[in-house]
């Protein structure tokens, strides 16, 4: 490789590691994540956690403030989010965090019908700033969030999650009924270690049917953050070194929540047509001619000859693509709707054999007749004259009585020497 000028009078160890350096940088600055702690993974239905493995390929472009179009959709949620506003939160670092907040609700689809979004805010003590069903316009929501301001004191994240739990996540706070089968999801983000328990809280929290998710900034206790998480914890718990790159966890907080597309991400395994149901469901379907299998995936070719669909009057041939063909008997065609089939016409088509007349018979057959004065050989086919025939048969006639009459004269002419001899004899006797 042929280094720029400025690099070939660069010292010898430089020399070596200007390819690294030509590398680009990564795209999210600083550590991410601890030991155990990965990035967020997929919501499947009903709100259980689960994990979507990073594609060997991109399938989409990189994360920019915003949904990719007609590839995500988020799914509704009651979503609350429990943000620390402790005295080791600066200014400046609480409205990262509330940039962090309004980024989440842009990627998420706002409404009564839709997410409905709640903030509780604690240090010492817990204060709710809006319930669920205090906004449902994305706008407002957003100005809210804007006006919060921190409570300066303490870290009492045991306390805020049972006040989340018992008086945010409430059919009379906003939060639907279990039979809605909408998520409750709460985020927690701290930069500190809980003055107070929380792992009993948050177990209580979890078992009421509350998936929570841990965010920890620069001084946040991990161990901490694992109690108030749900499992697995590499899909819900987070670390960052500062409040100033908590906003790139906006764009992992958008996969979980969006319902992904598997028909427009290539992922959904079905052999011939996908099919998206929304909410990230979706179901295979098969092209024409075919059926779809036992695992709903792949598919088979329709014998319609078989299942006696194919409307066929004679014949059902199946081709390989799954598709037929009628055909017809001998003697028949197949007619324009290439269903039905017509008696062939042999004795027009003049390749009917017969040396004076053909007689169609209805049924794709024929026979053969003579003109006038001629009869049908025994072919079938050709024809013979009556008036020859007869003099045929009256020239053998008069050669067989000929041939009699000889014969009887010749028995006549013995019969006669031997009477003659018979007398000469009697007479001889007569003497003697």
């Amino acid at each position: 490789m042929l280094l720029p000028a400025p690099a070939r009078h660069l010292p010898g160890l430089l020399l070596l590691l200007w390819p690294l350096l030509l590398l680009p940088t990564p795209a999210v600055p600083g550590r991410l994540a601890r030991a155990s702690v990965r990035r967020l993974g997929t919501r499947v239905p009903g709100g259980s956690p689960g994990h979507l493995p990073a594609p060997e390929t991109p399938t989409r472009a990189p994360y920019s403030g915003g949904r990719g179009a007609g590839v995500c959709k988020s799914r509704p949620l009651d979503l609350v989010f429990i943000i620390d506003s402790s005295r080791s939160v600066r200014p400046l670092e609480f409205t990262k965090v509330k940039t962090f907040v309004a980024r989440i609700i842009d990627t998420l689809d706002i409404g009564a019908a839709d997410t409905r979004v709640a903030v509780v805010n604690y240090a010492s003590t817990v204060k709710i700033e809006f319930q669920l069903n205090t906004y449902s316009d994305k706008r407002a929501l957003k100005q809210a969030v804007a006006r919060i301001t921190p409570l300066s004191t303490g870290t009492m994240s045991g306390l805020a999650i049972q006040t989340a739990m018992e008086e945010a996540f409430t059919v009379e706070a906003g939060a639907r009924g279990p039979t809605s089968n909408i998520p409750k999801v709460a985020i927690i983000v701290t930069d500190g270690r809980p003055q107070d328990q929380v792992d009993e809280v948050a177990a209580r929290a979890m078992a009421s049917g509350v998936e929570l998710y841990a965010v920890g900034v620069d001084r946040a206790d991990m161990e901490s953050l694992k109690m108030m998480a749900s499992k697995p914890l590499e899909d819900h718990v987070f670390y960052v070194e500062t409040y100033g790159v908590i906003e790139k966890l906006s764009a992992r907080f958008q996969e979980t929540f969006c319902a992904l597309d598997p028909c427009v991400l290539g992922t959904h395994q079905c052999q011939h047509v996908c099919i998206s149901d929304g909410d990230g469901r979706y179901h295979c379907e098969c092209s024409q001619g075919y059926t779809l299998n036992a695992d709903r995936k792949t598919c088979s070719a329709i014998d319609k000859c078989a299942l006696n669909t194919h409307g066929c009057e004679h014949i059902c041939v199946n081709d390989r693509n799954g598709s037929y063909h009628c055909e017809c008997y001998e003697g028949y065609t197949l007619n324009a709707d290439r269903a039905t089939c017509a008696a062939q016409d042999k004795c027009a088509s003049g390749t009917h054999g017969c040396q004076h007349i053909c007689v169609n018979d209805g049924a794709g057959s024929y026979h053969c007749e003579c003109f006038e004065g001629y009869t049908l050989n025994a072919d079938k086919k050709t024809c013979s004259d009556i008036e020859e025939a007869r003099s045929l048969i009256s020239v053998e006639d008069a050669c067989g009585c000929e041939a009699t009459l000889a014969f009887q004269e010749k028995v006549s002419s013995h019969l006669q020497k031997l009477n003659t001899k018979l007398d000469t004899i009697l007479k001889r006797l007569q003497v003697d």
